[in-house]
């Protein structure tokens, strides 16, 4: 399977790129990629900021469809991936879990879409996608319609329950993704450990 970080955003909010942002010692991107490294053979980070990477030991490519958004970045990372599974997360999601994307990876043999479904909402940046989802996302796309859920009708899904994602985190942190300095604030109070 292909690991795909999305790191594409226009960090409106941040005013900064997020990737670059420091969790402790750490920036994000570097804590992202030494997780997909340890579990994927093939890394792709899709971007539009290439040059701002090269420090990294992926694959670096940039949107097909620019302005697109993070459905894009999906279509993107998927048509260059070499295997027929990809599981997708966005570059700002400091507490990914190996062993649950593992979990997820189990899982995925019969599917096309295998999404966590935790009670506060679907989470399609922490997902895997097959390459049969090519043709429904370029459609959307090419309609300019770009909410990433608009493609799962008719393809096969797995939506990873709560009770499941809870065994793999108690702490409810997992899909936590940094858009702000206050995000970061929040972080450092309620995570020491990493400040």
């Amino acid at each position: 399977m292909t690991g795909i970080i999305l790191s594409g955003g226009k960090n409106t909010r941040m005013g900064t790129d997020k990737a670059f942002l420091k969790i402790g010692n750490e920036r994000l991107i570097d804590r992202i990629v030494k997780i997909f490294r340890e579990i994927f053979k093939e890394v792709i980070l899709v971007t539009n900021s290439p040059l701002a990477y090269l420090d990294q030991e992926v694959e670096i490519v940039t949107d097909i469809f620019k302005d697109k958004g993070a459905l894009g970045g999906i279509y993107t990372g998927l048509f260059y991936a070499s295997y027929g599974h990809a599981f997708v997360s966005a570059c700002d999601m400091p507490f990914l879990n190996g062993h649950f994307i593992e979990y997820m990876m189990e899982h995925s043999g019969s599917y096309d879409i295998v999404a966590p479904d935790p009670t506060d909402g679907l989470q399609p940046l922490h997902a895997i996608y097959a390459k049969k989802c090519l043709p429904s996302i370029k459609k959307l796309i090419t309609e300019d319609k770009l909410k990433i859920t608009g493609f799962y009708r008719g393809l096969k899904t797995f939506m990873v329950p709560e009770d499941i994602i809870k065994s793999f985190d108690p702490e409810g942190k997992m899909f936590f993704n940094v858009n702000s300095k206050e995000d970061l604030k929040l972080i450092s109070r309620s995570f020491p450990c990493l400040a």
